[in-house]
């Protein structure tokens, strides 16, 4: 029995995907937000303190990696594409730190600005099993050092003022806002009027706190427990009701929602919903899926694919994720999108022999 005619145009698009995703083309992305550094620690949680109803962490392992931003510019660059990346780090070892992994890598840090004795943001998830457990580690708990005051005004008038010098010539603008004060309303607004006025696309993960900086964005990501709580807010029925709200009240063209094991579905204002289910059974993890999301869009953007690709190959970039074996140092690439797609191809020909 062959493939019947939807399963037959998926699997034309997805062969079409891995021949976008092999072809080169540096397509440079801006990229404004907060930029941090991820430490893991891994062990066992055998006993209680004596103490106190807490789990005692034996500690086996442990990793530092970039995070946030630093995680999207190091996605875009294993993408093959150029990140600009403009944020800000302490001078202490946690921001060296960041600023000597990028280099290391290739990626652009010229944009990021060292602010004398500011905090760089760390956060630490503390994850364990019991030791007669071969796998389910859970996290435990998550140690955030963090700076409370702003970003300088000097160091953020000029972070901008050079981010919007680099807007021209690139394929999107992404802001990527974890609330650490690096997108700023009126930087922001400076950077989407200037995208607007050169046809740069602009890809945003908001906080629900600071949607008033999105109107008239092109691409806003969420992840389902967002759409979910702004159903309740906006008083719709369903997330389908809730995304068309938002879409006419902030004049978004599309909005992303991350669903985990649902895949991902596309909302948009002119277009129809398109929708991508994921194929997992396994979900291992969640670290990093709206950085992988925002990347894939950006590669998505960078070679004029339609909606339905960008649903498709941003629910591949998902899957990646939620199918990683660790949670350290994972950073999408190319071949593991191409691998990905790959199997889904082999399964659509395997499951109708």
């Amino acid at each position: 029995m062959g493939m019947n005619d939807e399963e037959a145009i998926l699997h034309d698009e997805l062969s079409k995907m891995k021949q976008h995703l092999r072809s080169k083309d540096d397509a440079k992305i801006v990229l404004i937000g907060d930029v941090m550094m991820d430490c893991y620690i891994h062990g066992y949680a055998n006993n209680l303190n004596s103490r106190a109803p807490v789990p005692v962490l034996r500690e086996t392992s442990r990793e530092e990696d970039v995070g946030a931003a630093a995680h999207v510019a190091r996605g875009l660059k294993s993408m093959g594409m150029r990140s600009h990346l403009f944020g800000v780090v302490g001078d202490d070892v946690a921001g060296l730190s960041i600023i000597e992994a990028l280099e290391n890598e290739g990626v652009s840090t010229h944009g990021i600005a060292i602010i004398e004795d500011r905090i760089t943001t760390v956060k630490t998830r503390m994850l364990a099993s019991r030791e007669s457990l071969i796998r389910e580690e859970q996290l435990l708990l998550r140690w955030d050092i963090e700076e409370d005051d702003p970003v300088p005004e000097e160091a953020s008038i000029a972070m901008y003022e050079q981010a919007a010098a680099d807007i021209e010539g690139a394929s999107a603008l992404i802001l990527s806002d974890y609330g650490q004060g690096v997108v700023t309303d009126k930087g922001s607004e400076t950077l989407v009027t200037i995208a607007r006025e050169k046809g740069v696309p602009v890809i945003a993960d908001p906080k629900l706190t600071g949607l008033h900086r999105t109107d008239g964005m092109d691409w806003i990501l969420f992840q389902h427990q967002g759409l979910e709580l702004m159903r309740r807010r906006v008083g719709a029925s369903t997330g389908a009701e809730a995304a068309k709200k938002l879409i006419e009240q902030y004049n978004w063209k599309h909005l992303v929602v991350l669903s985990g094991e649902a895949g991902v579905t596309i909302y948009s204002s002119d277009e129809p919903t398109v929708h991508a289910p994921c194929s997992l059974v396994d979900l291992r993890q969640m670290i990093g899926l709206i950085d992988a999301a925002a990347v894939a869009i950006a590669f998505s953007l960078s070679r004029n694919l339609d909606v339905r690709s960008t649903a498709l190959l941003a629910n591949a970039a998902c899957e990646c994720i939620l199918g990683a074996e660790q949670t350290d140092s994972f950073v999408l690439s190319r071949e593991d999108l191409i691998l990905r797609i790959g199997e889904m191809v082999w399964n659509l020909q395997v499951s109708k022999r």
